[in-house]
């Protein structure tokens, strides 16, 4: 069935707005959507697929869209649409259109430059290249081009994988175990989970299986005092809190109210009552003193690039720049000090972060130890291996899509010494 052709107007409209890349793309699209409540899901789903497949390939649409015919914007809606739901169902458009569209979309893209192909910008492209080589580089690039698969992550404190994976079967949803978190299911086509029983009742949870990984990495125990310390919307502060067996005290600390609304209804369902949100004004919040030395384990998932999350959030890729990376290292290094004086000696802190660059990881780990005798790095191998992870791993935890199928993730063990 053929898409109306007012689709394309709309995806044309939305698309300039995310173009300026002065707001996520999801957010931009939300918006859109809320201003234009006619527009039916079906119809909703083309566009939001139509951006993000232009944004994934905004390299290669845009040099094919220098050819063809109409305004460029329009050429480049076209080529994201066509992408998304295939040239033939899109309605209202002109012969010219579909012998241009159903042309370049043929193009052999091994023919294209390795920059091209890899739909990165330069700088990000000369980074990843100077540190992978250039066919490792390509290949991370197709992994962080393609959509993410769902992952979810089961209530321990409601339910064990195989009953869940059984519950599911009945909806019908197909799942299967991750590899290496314990609690991990991937979900094998992409259905909507939240309208379940099981969603609504708190027994799974959305979660990328890097992500969980990284709460397992934390390795917090039953009756100890932990600290999320960027907690966000709190995803691993309930991998945390389930982990801990819904005992001892867990600290979730944002500086953003906004963020940790959105933790409390996530709260509710899981049956945790060992969570206590925090809002912080920064990292030296006279709260966070006030529980120096006194704790088991700190997690910091620190603000950062997001370049390991190019799958979910393509748009991240052309919004960020060498320039904003340094001001986010200086932001990254004030925060992890400022976490670490929550440590008491013997405790740990793990610094993580989405990102693919050495600088947001190794470099900030370096830098941290230099200025802080008193932290010893513990190799990520011991760390795996104490946790029952089946992950080959040295000093650090270094995930990515095209070896791991999870998002980019990295990770340091960092231990107070007693």
């Amino acid at each position: 069935m053929r898409l109306p052709p007012a689709i394309i107007g709309f995806t044309e409209e939305v698309l300039r707005e995310i173009l300026r890349f002065t707001a996520p793309a999801d957010s931009t699209l939300s918006r859109y959507f809320r201003d234009h409540p006619r527009i039916g899901s079906r119809e909703r789903g083309a566009i939001a697929e139509g951006v993000y497949g232009l944004l994934r390939n905004k390299s290669v649409y845009g040099s094919f869209s220098e050819s063809g015919s109409g305004s460029p914007m329009r050429r480049l809606t076209l080529l994201g649409l066509a992408d998304a739901v295939g040239v033939d169902s899109l309605g209202g458009l002109s012969e010219v259109e579909i012998e241009w569209l159903n042309r370049v979309m043929q193009i052999d893209r091994n023919a294209l430059s390795p920059l091209l192909r890899s739909n990165l910008p330069q700088w990000l492209f000369d980074k990843l290249v100077a540190r992978y080589g250039e066919d490792e580089t390509l290949l991370m690039a197709q992994a962080l081009n393609t959509p993410a698969p769902l992952d979810l992550r089961v209530n321990a404190l409601k339910a064990t994988r195989e009953e869940i994976i059984e519950a599911l079967a009945q909806a019908p949803i197909l799942c299967e175990p991750t590899p290496y978190a314990l609690l991990g299911l991937r979900v094998l086509k992409k259905p909507t989970v939240q309208n379940l029983p099981l969603f609504k009742d708190g027994s799974i949870e959305v979660q990328d299986e890097g992500s969980q990984l990284l709460a397992q990495v934390l390795g917090a125990k039953r009756g100890e005092m932990v600290v999320d310390f960027c907690a966000g919307a709190g995803g691993k502060t309930l991998a945390l809190g389930a982990s801990m067996r819904n005992t001892g005290r867990l600290y979730a600390f944002d500086v953003s109210e906004k963020r940790l609304s959105k933790l409390k209804p996530r709260l509710a369902r899981s049956g945790l009552s060992n969570v206590h949100p925090v809002l912080i004004a920064h990292e030296n919040d006279s709260k966070v003193k006030r529980l120096a030395g006194k704790i088991d384990r700190v997690l910091v998932d620190s603000p950062c690039s997001g370049l390991g999350t190019l799958r979910r959030n393509p748009d991240v890729k052309w919004r960020q720049s060498p320039e904003s990376i340094v001001e986010l290292n200086a932001k990254q290094i004030s925060i992890l000090s400022g976490a670490a004086r929550l440590v008491k000696p013997g405790g740990r802190l793990v610094y993580a972060t989405c990102s693919l660059l050495d600088e947001e990881n190794e470099g900030i780990v370096t830098q941290f130890l230099s200025s802080h005798e008193d932290f010893t790095l513990l190799p990520m191998s011991e760390v795996l291996a104490e946790q029952k992870i089946q992950l080959e791993m040295q000093d650090y935890l270094k995930l990515a899509p095209h070896t791991h199928q999870t998002d980019g993730f990295f990770a340091a063990v960092l231990e107070r010494k007693k």
